[in-house]
């Protein structure tokens, strides 16, 4: 598929490498994994967060378009999981974007969450938050990630995350900071409410919409039933050095014999391995054969058309630069011994999407409370978040609408923003 290839070249020309540093402290992720037992309860993870938790608001800039509040307060999973959160990511920072005068009775307010790599506030602001206040009069907050922007540790370069409990880390932050943002809505008279999110920001703000007990609006955009497919069957999965991985998994045995058991696979993992093998061969050979020409993109290309598709990300235009680096295919006599890759059989990727499961899956998750406020959109050929050998969101949430476009994750950013406003 031309648009699935596209977000595999895209994936690939970026220099993003994740998990660098491998798994995380043991007892980091042995803490991480008993706690989202109590925050994937709504029942015991809405009490975590009371509902006058102490928020500043630190900013105020009116102009002739709206109102622009800058706030934050302490990330609440600092306060339940003492010395988790780096320092740098504790403090919670956020944007409110009002207008100057609300029409009507109602003061709708939505949260956006970031997706991977969107630092800071301004491509939310701009592309979707602004947009939302002229044509709907919707207002909108929009939460800095933990990990980026003004939450990421110095040590740490661009969206480079060092360990695999960072994922983990950021997603029971977002979620508690969400519950903290929603409270702050009530207390100030906004609603109805809502939250959304693209990508990365789509599976998060699912996650935060569980431990709402009201009906609230979740419109998760490129995202799907679990993070899983997303580090083991998807491109973003070429971006991870499993060698490493697996040899800190088998040098360490606290990954084998006690964290291994706590997790569970709960989709057909080797079913998806094999869908994977069916449908990424083709990169994967392509891959294989130009590493030397990806890192000519890399140092010549990919700056100019990063900025590309940050400042003009519904221009046609940046798409048709990334379709010319599309490579030709490689001959025939080229092709990889699938027989001799059956990774999605290793140990430590199994390991993986067990620990992404247990953390990110919706079926471990609260259903929200009104599911007929739910509208995903997905894309068709999505190479990003394989969909393959995975639980449907219509099976989990009964009652919940799904969109799709007929395009791939990459094309589905650059062109189709003012399909997720609407």
């Amino acid at each position: 598929m031309v648009k699935s290839k596209l977000d595999s070249i895209y994936r690939r020309m970026l220099i993003t490498r994740f998990f660098e540093r491998g798994w995380g402290k043991p007892e980091n992720l042995q803490r991480l994994f008993q706690f989202r037992k109590i925050i994937s309860q709504r029942s015991t993870c809405f009490p975590l967060v009371p509902k006058d938790y102490p928020v500043e608001i630190v900013k105020e800039e009116k102009s002739p378009d709206c109102i622009i509040l800058e706030g934050k307060f302490l990330t609440p999973l600092e306060l339940h999981l003492p010395g988790i959160v780096p320092k740098a990511a504790q403090d919670a920072h956020f944007q409110v974007v009002l207008p100057n005068k609300w029409n009507g009775k109602t003061k709708p307010m939505c949260i956006h969450l970031a997706g991977t790599g969107d630092h800071f506030f301004w491509r939310r602001r701009n592309l979707i938050a602004k947009p939302l206040l002229k044509e709907a009069n919707i207002g909108a907050i929009i939460l800095e990630n933990p990990f980026y922007g003004t939450r990421k540790p110095d040590n740490q370069v661009r969206s480079n995350l060092h360990n695999v409990s960072d994922i983990f880390v950021m997603g029971g932050c977002l979620v508690l900071e969400c519950l903290v943002l929603l409270h702050w809505c009530e207390r100030n008279g906004f609603g109805p409410l809502g939250i959304t999110g693209l990508s990365m920001g789509g599976h998060m703000a699912s996650l935060a919409a569980t431990n709402w007990p009201k009906p609230l609006v979740l419109v998760p955009c490129l995202s799907w039933s679990t993070a899983s497919t997303v580090f083991t069957t998807g491109v973003m999965s070429q971006s991870i050095n499993w060698d490493m991985l697996e040899m800190q998994y088998y040098s360490d045995g606290k990954y084998r014999e006690r964290l291994s058991k706590m997790v569970t696979v709960i989709d057909d993992a080797f079913t998806a391995g094999q869908t994977f093998i069916k449908n990424f061969n083709q990169s994967l050979i392509e891959l294989k054969k130009d590493i030397t020409y990806t890192k000519m993109m890399q140092r010549g290309k990919i700056s100019g058309i990063e900025g590309n598709l940050e400042k003009n990300s519904d221009d046609s235009n940046s798409l048709t630069m990334l379709m010319e680096l599309i490579l030709p295919k490689p001959s025939s006599e080229e092709k990889i011994d699938i027989t001799k890759i059956n990774w999605w059989e290793r140990e430590a990727l199994q390991f993986m999407r067990g620990m992404m499961d247990e953390c990110t899956h919706l079926k471990n998750f609260s259903v929200p409370k009104e599911t007929s406020l739910i509208i995903a959109v997905c894309a068709k050929d999505d190479a990003y978040v394989p969909r393959d050998g995975c639980t449907s969101l219509e099976e989990i949430w009964p009652g919940a609408e799904i969109r799709y476009l007929d395009a791939g994750h990459v094309s589905a950013y650059v062109l189709h923003q003012k399909l997720f406003r609407a």
